[in-house]
């Protein structure tokens, strides 16, 4: 009886409730510009109650979505794998999800309105990285692990340091990246609401706390799932109303923005802001190999039955984000031409309204009116939570299972002690991105997120990958590589031209890069491969033995948790 209800409820939702969220996000939405000054300020805006209310009924709605999944998250594998009872189509359109989100549909298109040509890189970098996912990792993944990718770093090596350095390294990914989408939660309500910026990153803290505290992983994938098939609806919208106004021609389209746009016929090609081959290259390795060590990524492999169901998630996401990048090459340069130069979009002191990230958002409301800015302002707001719930629900799996319990817990632990300090972990990791987020106001999201990436790059990826195809990586090995990526990609962040100058405020940065990769990932590799040949104790032997066991559950699944029905 309970798996019948089980299973109505989860129908009502598929069937039901999204095209729900579809007519509800079509109240009227009227965005009425005020006075603002300086750069990235928003002006206070008088309260509209349509649009309040709409926001009101998504939230409402969303939280409904984290109460039936709470009524069914029972144990730990619940909480952080939804019992790994998630379906292919289900999981691969959250895994799309992940990536459309405030970084891609508000940053990328204003890295496009910005610089042209050289942003489309950040799309083209992810959508190269999802291949080598599909036949490289993805069954592996699965195969080995439980909950997070450092389970499977540290299955044939020594448990304690490696979860410590990594748990570390995917903590300091999870934080940059909450800061990019706090910043464009924080934007975004701020230039609807006139709701001061540092509230608004307060408000979405608080509504992610409560999404990953009591509905887990089976929340926030059905959240994640119904945003991104609203955003793909709206998104097509938008371009097929750019192409409309435009004549159906791309060549009209591009023409038209270089014509318009101050950097002229520099937006087609390359070099307006990647200005050396060391940026290119170092952007290009930032945004594919990154993906590979994103630990909320990586974390959703765990959440379906087996390898093959991993395998069928990775072709549903890469094949909705093929089409979903295609879509924001059209609204990137559409934005050019029908917002840049347009009074309506620009305050007293000549700024865009909400600086360079809501340009996705003014264009919205140009093709399509005020009741499409409402239905894709809820649905931005809907990715920014969804994203966010995701990450800190990856944060809390680090903290408790990879450090707490498997690290410095001794003695038998509790499911309800497992859930009840993954719960104190949400809270922590909330307080921490909502300080973080607020000092990073004015920073382009899909920036901020790329830095997240140069870490996952630098310190995640290149651990993971030896631990599944190198025999040779010993634990001081893969402890001083995660060391050496770590230390050089956070401090040559710090010291380069993104913080030391933009967030800090000094003249000029120390290093010249923005993006650190190029250096940090590959002395990370050659750092586990001297450290691991060097190793010749008995440990390293022993280590060195246990990977053709490991390569044998690798490719067969043998052990793997049973899925639970949801």
């Amino acid at each position: 009886m309970s798996n019948f209800i089980s299973r109505t409820v989860e129908k009502t939702i598929s069937r039901i409730l999204l095209p729900v969220y579809f007519l509800l996000s079509f109240f009227p939405l009227t965005v009425v510009a005020a006075d603002s000054s300086g750069p990235q300020v928003v002006g206070k805006q008088p309260l509209d109650m349509a649009a309040i209310s709409m926001f009101f009924i998504f939230v409402a709605a969303t939280l409904g979505i984290t109460w039936w999944a709470a009524r069914k998250t029972k144990t730990r594998d619940d909480f952080y794998a939804a019992g790994g009872g998630i379906k292919p189509w289900q999981n691969g359109t959250a895994i799309a999800g992940d990536f459309m989100s405030a970084a891609t549909f508000l940053g990328i298109t204003g890295a496009i309105y910005g610089f042209g040509f050289d942003a489309l890189i950040l799309a083209v970098g992810v959508m190269a990285a999802w291949p080598v996912i599909l036949f490289m990792m993805a069954e592996k993944l699965r195969n080995l692990g439980s909950y997070t990718f450092i389970d499977v770093v540290s299955y044939r090596l020594e448990k304690k340091p490696v979860r410590i350095i990594a748990a570390i390294g995917s903590l300091s990914v999870i934080i940059f990246y909450l800061i990019a989408q706090m910043v464009g939660a924080g934007k975004l309500v701020e230039l609807l609401f006139g709701l001061n910026y540092d509230y608004a990153v307060i408000l979405v803290s608080f509504l992610m706390i409560c999404y990953v505290s009591f509905g887990g992983m089976l929340a926030t994938t059905w959240v994640q799932l119904i945003k991104a098939i609203l955003l793909l609806i709206g998104g097509t919208f938008i371009a097929f109303m750019v192409m409309k106004n435009v004549h159906f021609s791309l060549e009209e389209l591009f023409a038209s923005a270089a014509r318009i746009h101050p950097a002229g016929n520099a937006i087609l090609g390359p070099g307006l802001w990647l200005k050396s081959p060391t940026a290119i290259i170092s952007i290009a390795l930032t945004m594919m190999f990154g993906i590979m060590g994103l630990p909320h990524i990586l974390m959703r492999f765990f959440t379906v039955k087996d390898a093959k169901d991993a395998r069928q998630s990775v072709f549903v996401a890469t094949s909705l984000m093929g089409y979903f990048y295609l879509l924001i090459i059209i609204i990137g340069y559409g934005a050019i031409v029908f917002v840049m130069g347009n009074a309506d979009y620009y305050d007293a002191a000549g700024k865009i309204l909400g600086g360079g990230n809501m340009v996705a958002l003014h264009l919205t409301q140009y093709v399509g009116g005020d009741l499409m800015l409402g239905f894709m302002s809820a649905v931005a707001f809907a990715t920014i939570l969804a994203v966010v719930a995701g990450l800190t629900l990856s944060g809390a799996a680090t903290i408790e299972h990879d450090l707490y319990t498997e690290t410095f817990k001794s003695g038998p632990v509790t499911n309800r002690d497992e859930i009840r300090v993954s719960r104190w972990a949400t809270f922590a990791i909330g307080a921490v991105s909502v300080g973080l987020g607020i000092a990073f106001e004015n920073q382009n999201v899909a920036f901020i997120a790329s830095l997240a990436l140069a870490i996952a790059a630098s310190v995640n990826f290149p651990i993971l990958i030896m631990s599944l195809y190198w025999p040779g990586m010993t634990t001081r090995g893969a402890v001083a590589g995660a060391i050496v990526g770590l230390v050089l990609s956070i401090g040559l962040i710090i010291l380069g031209p993104g913080v030391w100058t933009a967030v800090l405020g000094y003249a000029k940065p120390v290093f010249p890069d923005v993006y650190p990769t190029f250096y940090s990932m590959p002395l990370a590799f050659i750092t586990i491969w001297l450290f691991s040949v060097l190793d010749k104790s008995p440990r390293a032997d022993r280590e060195r033995a246990l990977f053709e066991a490991q390569y044998v559950r690798s490719e067969t699944g043998i052990g793997i948790t049973k899925a639970r029905r949801h």
